[in-house]
């Protein structure tokens, strides 16, 4: 087949489509354990690929960072309806979720030192943040009200602003456990029995 029947060009944009997803997986778990600045080498060894290939997509930090922080948002919206199908209860959704946007909050804090705040991007990415997750988690909240698991007086924006700020400073001091408060938080929303 060629380009005109279809067959090679969509199954080419299909698999760059999958290496993108696999550089943005690599970089983000770097980042999540190295900080944003971590060298592009060790991205690219985790991703299989050499240097060349990320500065071809990605050619500034900048770019890669963006990139990652847009993906592990697609992330997080994605995974929320495919929690809830498939977790034991919606509480426990709802903490699996949260697990993913701590992950998700430790790149996006090494964004903001990476990012002038008065970059035009930075404010579009935000607004992007909380069209995309604030319904998620909504979501994740109301199914677990109406199944009785946890207190229904608690919005979406409270619950990952309240996460947001438990994870503020947890690269500076190595005593600080922010992933074990975030886990009392979710366990306190629990209604009492």
């Amino acid at each position: 087949m060629n380009d005109r029947d279809g067959g090679a060009a969509p199954r080419k944009r299909a698999d760059a489509r999958r290496n993108e997803r696999t550089l943005l997986d690599a970089a983000a778990a770097v980042f999540v354990t190295s900080g944003v600045e971590a060298p592009v080498r060790d991205i690219a060894a985790r991703a299989g690929v050499g240097v060349a290939t990320i500065y071809r997509h990605f050619p500034t930090r900048a770019d890669l960072i963006i990139a990652v922080y847009r993906h592990q948002v697609e992330a997080c919206a994605e995974a929320g309806p495919a929690l809830l199908a498939s977790s034991a209860s919606a509480h426990a959704a709802l903490g699996r979720w949260i697990n993913l946007f701590v992950d998700f909050l430790v790149t996006k804090h090494g964004l903001a030192a990476v990012l002038q705040s008065d970059e035009p991007g930075f404010d579009a990415l935000h607004a992007y943040f909380l069209d995309r997750l604030v319904p998620v988690c909504g979501q994740l909240l109301q199914a677990a009200a109406a199944a009785g698991e946890i207190r229904s007086d608690l919005e979406a924006y409270e619950l990952m602003r309240g996460v947001g700020n438990l994870c503020i400073g947890a690269d500076n001091d190595p005593r600080y456990d922010a992933r074990r408060l975030v886990e009392l938080l979710v366990a306190g929303l629990r209604r009492p029995r």
